[in-house]
């Protein structure tokens, strides 16, 4: 035990981890040494950001994609989805909702869906910064260019989420179709810092192939990028994609994660995210208590948000959803922490 305490010791003052660190810390089966890791994450996250939560208002507003990512339940070969948009008004009036329960962040997700234009995109986020000028915009849309990224940052979007998914060129290839690469999405992510966006990267714990090694190379490429967010959770297969029939990624495996993120990276914003939520019923709650410190309720229109699957039995009611606020901030509550009215922006 006292060799596992002195390697969580030191990752936390290298802020750096070793391949042989990193194995040794997701194969023990160590309680004591599990539940250091844990309290030294959770330590750390209260040393920076208290015991403030923010929360995020997600507002998913296509489900058509271009991209067939095997992994992807929106896939564009997979004909069972049912396809929607949302308008300009819908996503408007879905920030009104969030901004009265307290939401001042707003997350604009999306597929890669060509209807939405540059022109169409700036629209909507200036219209959203014109309606409410003390809320953050973050798009979450996919790949574009330079150009593309600076006109969306010009027009008032804050930060950009896009899960880098595998910093290990081989196994990005198994998981996406060839016409993407992972070059192009590291240069993505660069841009982005670049322009000035607060930052988020990340990727499936547990998807097909993902191995210790590939593992280590995302926590490097973490650090050599050192976005303001890392967004994790466990791959969980949709029955209409190639992955239908591989197993999930696991609880014990995700939380162990985001204690390593949460030292290596102590000032990030990690959300204990809806795969958490989804594949445990205190997903959310032990994400918290290992390091996480966001959430991010659902604010989609209710009849749509069935329809944005990206993988088997997504939740989006109950706590997970805004109309769920009340029963999120209790269970917050019941394990220390308090869901906080604020922006919530990297520290």
């Amino acid at each position: 035990m006292k060799q596992g305490l002195e390697i969580i010791d030191s990752i936390q003052k290298k802020q750096n981890v070793t391949l042989e660190k990193l194995r040794f810390l997701l194969e023990t089966q160590d309680k004591e040494v599990l539940e250091y890791l844990k309290h030294l994450a959770s330590q750390t996250t209260l040393a920076i950001y208290d015991n403030h939560i923010y929360i995020r208002g997600l507002i998913e507003f296509t489900n058509i994609c271009k991209n067939d990512c095997l992994y992807c339940g929106i896939r564009k070969s997979n004909t069972n989805a049912e396809r929607y948009r949302l308008t300009k008004e819908d996503i408007l009036s879905c920030c009104h909702t969030g901004y009265e329960l307290g939401f001042r962040t707003f997350v604009l997700q999306g597929g890669e869906d060509g209807y939405f234009t540059d022109e169409l995109i700036c629209n909507i986020v200036s219209s959203v910064k014109k309606q409410h000028p003390d809320c953050a915009v973050t798009l979450s849309i996919g790949e574009k260019t330079f150009e593309s990224y600076q006109k969306y940052f010009d027009a008032g979007a804050d930060r950009y989420l896009l899960r880098h998914e595998t910093a290990n060129e081989a196994h990005y290839q198994t998981l996406h179709p060839s016409e993407l690469s992972l070059e192009n999405r590291k240069r993505c992510l660069r841009d982005l810092k670049d322009i000035g966006y607060q930052t988020g990267c990340g990727f499936m714990v547990g998807s097909p192939n993902q191995t210790i090694e590939t593992l280590y190379e995302d926590l490097q490429f973490i650090r050599d990028l050192q976005p303001q967010m890392v967004g994790i959770g466990p791959f969980i297969p949709h029955k209409d994609t190639p992955f239908a029939a591989k197993p999930a990624g696991t609880l014990d495996r995700t939380l162990r994660l985001l204690s390593v993120i949460r030292l290596i990276h102590p000032h990030v914003l990690l959300p204990a995210t809806t795969a958490l939520g989804t594949i445990h019923p205190q997903g959310r709650e032990l994400g918290i208590l290992s390091g996480a410190n966001v959430v991010m309720p659902n604010l989609s229109p209710s009849q749509v948000r069935k329809k944005y699957m990206l993988y088997n039995d997504k939740i989006s009611s109950g706590e997970e959803s805004a109309e769920g606020l009340k029963d999120l901030k209790q269970r917050m509550e019941s394990i220390g922490y308090q869901v906080v009215v604020a922006r919530g922006d990297y520290k």
